[in-house]
């Protein structure tokens, strides 16, 4: 071996290269597979209905835009008025999520008080209690209050704390941060509440963006929960908008109801392109450094 191979370096063999180009291709197979049905529903918004299953290819011999501007109108509301109140429950549902799930975090994290451990391992017991065991009672209680055909079954849970999923989350990065931050604005005569929203709240950005990405991401797709408790047309938020399309009876107008899938797309791929920094933080990270 010479001088200048020393200095280089061991170089890389034909396996390993052959490896590397093979998790490669691998990975962009797989990435095509999982992409195609986006892509094939894009496709397809952009032709006619009648030539939608004709045509299984991707191949546009030309642009039909008239599913999006017939669809937009079709429902008896512009989609946007479901777009609207899509956006009146994921506002509700983020805002609730963040403030009782930080809240209770912080109590599990930082308070002392009786059968606390017993509490948490009953907390992260309803994470595999399955939702289909409590939506009677729930539908039952919310029907008693009159609450049926309101966005508030959608909203209020989220003011509760129900969703162990995102406590647990933030329990874990509040356990990450040093308590002697705690300890050094107690002497300086914080409380409790002064000690979260002051050190704590700025310190937890990345599991709050986290929560918030993923509650609205699931809110915006949910559709059992809107279809139990949303009866009238006008309270529709956009899933049920999009099943508005289909009709068991007639033809189903599935060149529309793609157009505005497609547009129903947008906001989350929005929100987890400008998110995603702080996507991954919150699910890497433990606490503040």
């Amino acid at each position: 071996m010479t001088d200048v191979d020393f200095m280089a370096g061991p170089r890389p063999d034909a396996a390993s290269r052959l490896r590397s180009v093979g998790k490669h291709a691998l990975l962009i197979a797989a990435s095509l597979v999982m992409i195609y049905p986006l892509v094939w529903m894009l496709v397809s918004s952009l032709r006619p209905t009648e030539v939608i299953f004709r045509t299984p290819g991707l191949w546009l011999n030309e642009l039909y835009l008239d599913n999006y501007i017939e669809g937009w109108t079709a429902l008896a509301r512009p989609f946007d008025w479901y777009i609207v109140n899509s956006g009146i429950v994921v506002a509700g549902a983020v805002i609730g999520n963040l403030l009782s799930c930080s809240l209770a975090a912080y109590a599990f994290a930082r308070l002392k008080f009786r059968l606390r451990t017993l509490w948490f391992a009953i907390m992260l017991m309803t994470i595999m209690l399955p939702f289909h065991v409590v939506i009677v009672p729930q539908y039952i209680v919310f029907n008693t209050f009159g609450m049926v055909n309101t966005f508030l079954p959608l909203v209020l849970p989220k003011f509760l704390a129900t969703d162990a999923f995102f406590v647990f989350l933030m329990v874990q990065f509040i356990r990450g941060i040093p308590r002697e931050l705690d300890e050094a604005a107690r002497i300086d005569g914080c409380g409790h509440f002064r000690i979260f929203f002051r050190i704590i709240i700025p310190l937890m950005v990345p599991a709050l963006a986290t929560a918030a990405i993923f509650t609205f991401i699931w809110t915006w797709s949910d559709f059992f929960t809107s279809l139990i408790y949303l009866t009238a047309p006008d309270m529709y938020t956009v899933p049920l908008a999009l099943r508005s399309f289909l009709d068991a009876t007639s033809g189903s107008n599935w060149g529309a109801m793609f157009a505005m899938s497609i547009v129903s797309l947008v906001p989350l791929f929005l929100v987890f392109l400008f998110g995603q920094k702080y996507l991954i933080q919150g699910i890497a990270t433990t606490g503040g450094k």
